[in-house]
């Protein structure tokens, strides 16, 4: 994507500000975890994992309108009934409103305190923000054995020690985040954490990023520097990206694999902006060019990944064709991505 095809993302409020599907797919309750093509999937009820992400796309968008401030709000209210008091949450709803399993600490309490944490900072309503800390507090009170929710945890802690320095369960969680990282490998061909690609990858990297600087660790913000450097060198083939497929990718794994998620272009994207604050070469504001790319068709089949007519994204790239279902998780990964690439779009260069 050239700065061109960024600036003119930025000028078209449709593209880089689609929130127009996601209010079509939320109703008085939430935003409906999936599509058919562009109509939600009712029957298939709501989720903690989306919720929070919603969360993280309303609280950050800068100048934002009351419905999208209305998502925010619905985002909280439904976060805090999936929390338990000991700091667990649910996951998945029903469409009738009722909760259909139990409280753990998988992924989606992660998600759940990412969300918490980036409301904190973010929002520029005041009752968002003492919400969204009193909630986090609650979730905090737990832990998970779950590298990746743990990592994501960490992003909310981290991102609320910028709001309330110093932040009592915030800096706890982002210690005990810090004594679960696994110990660098020396194997310089794969220097990745773990013996294979597998999903949400870039997070591993950002969690680093992110603890390494709320707790002025420069060894810790180097070894996620490093890692992140590895993953979009890795990911990126013949001048653009070629995500991790749902299946994995080890070291050996032919390439491209499909299908490619958009939620693995989006986590490189929030991975690489995080880097952009904390160094300042010019290679992570080219992560996230690639990813907004990746989008408008520069990936491994040439074809658009969002819809401009619309503002969904598409839930999966295929081989030969694009998966046209347009789900939450997918909708939120290319807004998100754009906001990003906003940014980066008046940054200096």
């Amino acid at each position: 994507m050239t700065d061109a095809d960024v600036a003119g993302a930025e000028a078209d409020p449709t593209f880089a500000s689609p929130f127009g599907h996601l209010l079509r797919l939320t109703d008085h309750r939430a935003t409906f975890e999936h599509a058919c093509l562009t109509e939600p999937r009712r029957e298939h009820g709501y989720c903690t994992d989306d919720m929070a992400r919603v969360l993280v796309v309303a609280t950050r968008e800068p100048d934002a309108p009351g419905e999208v401030k209305g998502l925010a709000g619905k985002a909280l209210t439904f976060l805090n009934d999936a929390q338990s008091f000991n700091g667990a949450c649910r996951n998945r709803m029903d469409v009738g409103g009722h909760w259909t399993d139990q409280p753990t600490t998988d992924d989606h309490w992660g998600r759940m305190i990412w969300g918490l944490g980036t409301a904190a900072a973010h929002s520029d309503v005041s009752l968002v923000r003492r919400l969204a800390v009193i909630q986090f507090e609650r979730a905090a009170k737990a832990r998970s054995r779950a590298p990746r929710a743990m990592a994501f945890a960490a992003l909310g802690a981290a991102e609320l020690l910028t709001f309330v320095p110093g932040h009592p369960a915030a800096s706890k969680l982002l210690a005990d985040y810090v004594a679960t990282v696994a110990e660098a490998a020396d194997d310089t061909e794969w220097p990745w954490p773990e013996t294979r690609l597998t999903y949400a990858n870039a997070l591993l990297a950002e969690a680093m990023i992110a603890a390494g600087v709320a707790l002025d660790d420069a060894t810790l913000l180097q070894r996620g520097l490093d890692c992140l450097e590895w993953l979009l060198d890795y990911e990126t083939t013949d001048g653009h990206l070629s995500p991790t497929p749902v299946g994995g990718r080890g070291p050996h794994d032919h390439r491209p694999a499909f299908d490619q998620q958009p939620i693995e272009v989006a986590t490189l994207a929030d991975a690489c902006a995080r880097a952009a604050g904390a160094d300042p070469r010019s290679l992570w504001a080219e992560g996230v060019r690639s990813a907004a790319a990746w989008f408008q068709g520069a990936n491994d089949v040439g074809l658009l990944m969002w819809d401009p007519d619309t503002g969904g994204g598409f839930d999966g790239l295929h081989t030969d064709r694009v998966n046209q279902n347009q789900g939450a998780e997918s909708t939120l990964a290319v807004m998100s991505t754009m906001q990003h690439a906003r940014q980066f779009a008046t940054a200096p260069q």
